[in-house]
């Protein structure tokens, strides 16, 4: 028996990175999936389907996707419902939907501020706001908030970034004082940066320099941040979790 057999997990930026580690640990642990996406989420690339294309139904353990706009109330509120009523219950939400681009603060636009912003902190509220009511009218559930240590500690050119992920780890600990008494434990996670296409808007000499600050020396990979994300999603491991953001970061943060 895996660890999350029968539940129901949402996971939102499913298609790379943390979000697709996430759904194939998931999966592999028993985990029914509804995988949401600004694009269509590949079947094969997250190993959960066949090379036949993208994930649109019920395939391979019982896995959904969603193209969804994680910035769009309405759109999310619609695939929450559609989760719901097509798996029947939402044990678990991985809000893992994020953008990441490098520019100056003295050059960085109020367009440029608001869409990381859009993307990286209010979706994340949007994906609970929807999700939650589901798990509360159930009496238990996890919400886990894929934050960043940069929302810790800062970063030069990053101004965006870090105000979006420093955002999360506070609703992080707003919700979980607002759901625990109600059965819904809320958490965040806090990694370093890892090698996913995340990172493919920063400059190589950011990732040298960043690099060589790290205890560890190298960059995490999304398949060492997973793990953390099931942890906090199953039981009795993460029973006792509440608002707590976890960081598997190569040593950057150390609170």
């Amino acid at each position: 028996m895996g660890a999350l057999d029968g539940q129901v997990a949402v996971i939102t930026g499913a298609s790379s990175g943390i979000g697709a580690a996430t759904a194939r640990l998931f999966a592999a642990e028993g985990a029914r999936l509804a995988l949401l996406d600004v694009r269509p989420v590949a079947g094969e690339l997250l190993g959960l389907g066949t090379a036949t294309g993208h994930v649109t139904g019920h395939v391979t353990g019982h896995v959904t996707g969603h193209v969804v706009d994680i910035t769009d109330a309405a759109a999310v509120e619609r695939a929450t419902a559609e989760v719901a009523e097509r798996h029947g219950r939402i044990d678990v939400l991985v809000s893992a939907a994020g953008i990441l681009d490098e520019v100056p603060f003295l050059e960085m636009t109020p367009e440029r501020f608001d869409r990381t912003i859009a993307v990286d902190l209010r979706g994340v509220f949007l994906a609970a706001r929807y999700a939650a009511p589901y798990m509360v009218e159930a009496g238990r559930g996890r919400i886990i908030n894929i934050a960043s240590q940069l929302g810790i500690k800062g970063g030069t050119g990053l101004a965006h970034y870090v105000a979006a992920k420093a955002g999360v780890i506070g609703l992080t600990k707003a919700l979980a004082l607002e759901l625990a008494p109600k059965g819904v434990l809320v958490n965040a996670i806090a990694p370093g940066p890892i090698v996913t296409p995340l990172i493919d808007g920063l400059s190589e000499e950011w990732k040298r320099s960043k690099a060589a600050e790290l205890p560890l020396g190298r960059f995490g990979r999304p398949e060492e941040v997973a793990p953390t994300a099931l942890l906090l999603a199953s039981s009795p491991a993460g029973d006792i979790y509440v608002g707590q953001t976890l960081g598997p970061n190569s040593g950057d943060v150390m609170p």
